[in-house]
């Protein structure tokens, strides 16, 4: 082989390019990203944990890496990285880092050079599939056995892997870069930042502070639900998944948000029996596989897509306003809302295959979006779905 890396899928198809960030060995459900910009938020997000993610884009990493687009504590939880070009000499006045350096900096071996229009054609017309992106072993054979050896992502538990270990609670909006200062993490030990944090926020004025009460299921959550919730004027704590229902209700919260996060719901029971009790005696948001999980604990069903949906260009129409919302999207499962017939409506369709992303109860003060409405793919499409939570909870819409 010419090459220092090789991509090989479980079904036997191979890409020979070139690897950066990390050299090694890793080992994944290979996906496919439409997002032209955003890819440190990409490799940030929970909801990737468990995936090689491509990016169609052509070049990637041009105006580098910063230590404010981050979306979890602790760096990148995506298992790799493929793209067809990785830029080294990136252009932005709030880079710090090129993205092969990042990549390196959190062990995350990254692969160019081979022609991501391919692989995502294959991927679109094949299904989604496990991978193995190695810069150590080269012989596609070997490769090939330790893929097809893999039980699968749908085999394990990726929320324990990126829920908080400890309850915290979150102070900080979202960036404005006007000011470009840079938030971080306050949490139950005053010593714990968000990953790049160097000075403190300025404070609020007092129509700013909140004035209800959230408390979010960290299955995975993306640290711009919490931002996006804060500027919503909620007050904001945060709890490890396993923390039990009855903890939750004792903190006589206002609200419940159930976040996005990793792999298939069905592996995180535990959750869904937690959210069964949580029904009927709060306010509910459920956002991906929050989304998810609401639908199961209400006796739904889900299913997973062919090549899932993940990107920051898909339509959704809003059925309740008749809106068409650009939203950034990262999920391979989909709730199937006629399951749940007599307990929900439909409100969300995704607009490019007609699958169902949102729902409110019909009697409950509980509704879910499948797409992410805190990512901004360009527009701000969808944000109003928090300070529509706040409006639930005061009762003044369902």
């Amino acid at each position: 082989m010419s090459g220092d890396a090789l991509l090989v899928l479980a079904d036997g198809v191979f890409f020979e390019g070139k690897y950066f960030g990390a050299k090694g060995e890793a080992i994944g459900e290979v996906v496919f990203n439409t997002s032209m910009t955003g890819y440190q938020e990409i490799l940030t997000d929970p909801s990737y944990k468990g995936q090689l993610v491509t990016m169609t884009y052509s070049q990637i990493g041009n105006y580098g890496v910063n230590e404010e687009d981050i979306e979890s504590v602790g760096g990148i939880k995506a298992e790799g990285f493929i793209v067809k070009e990785a830029c080294d000499v990136p252009s932005s006045w709030r880079s710090v880092s090129d993205i092969s350096s990042y990549l390196r900096k959190h062990n995350i071996i990254g692969i160019e050079g081979i022609d991501t229009r391919a692989l995502t054609t294959h991927l679109r017309n094949h299904g989604a599939q496990m991978g193995i992106l190695s810069s150590e072993d080269m012989d596609p054979i070997s490769l090939h056995r330790k893929v097809t050896a893999h039980p699968g992502i749908s085999a394990f538990d990726l929320v324990k892997e990126v829920t908080t270990a400890d309850m915290y609670h979150w102070k900080k909006g979202t960036w404005k870069w006007q000011s470009a200062d840079i938030r971080h993490l306050e949490s139950s030990n005053p010593n714990d930042k968000e990953p790049g944090s160097t000075k403190e926020h300025a404070a609020v004025s007092i129509s700013q502070l909140p004035t209800k009460t959230v408390v979010v299921y960290d299955f995975g959550v993306k640290l711009n639900i919490l931002r996006n919730l804060y500027d919503a004027n909620f007050h904001i704590t945060v709890v490890p998944v396993r923390t039990p229902a009855e903890a939750v209700l004792e903190r006589d919260p206002d609200g419940i948000l159930l976040s996005n996060g990793p792999g298939d719901p069905e592996t995180v029971a535990y959750a869904v029996e937690n959210t069964k009790k949580l029904i009927g005696k709060k306010p509910l948001f459920g956002i991906c596989l929050g989304h998810q999980i609401l639908g199961l604990a209400l006796g739904g069903a889900t299913y997973k897509l062919t090549f899932g949906h993940h990107g920051g260009n898909h339509p959704v129409k809003d059925l309740l306003t008749g809106a068409v919302e650009i939203t950034s999207q990262n999920h391979n499962y989909c709730v199937d809302i006629k399951s749940l017939d007599g307990q929900v409506k439909l409100t969300h369709r995704n607009l490019y295959d007609g699958t169902e992303e949102g729902m409110q109860h019909i009697d409950l003060p509980i509704f879910s979006v499948q797409h992410h409405p805190e990512a901004g793919p360009g527009p701000h499409d969808s944000t109003h779905l928090f300070t529509r939570f706040r409006d639930v909870i005061e009762g003044s819409t369902l």
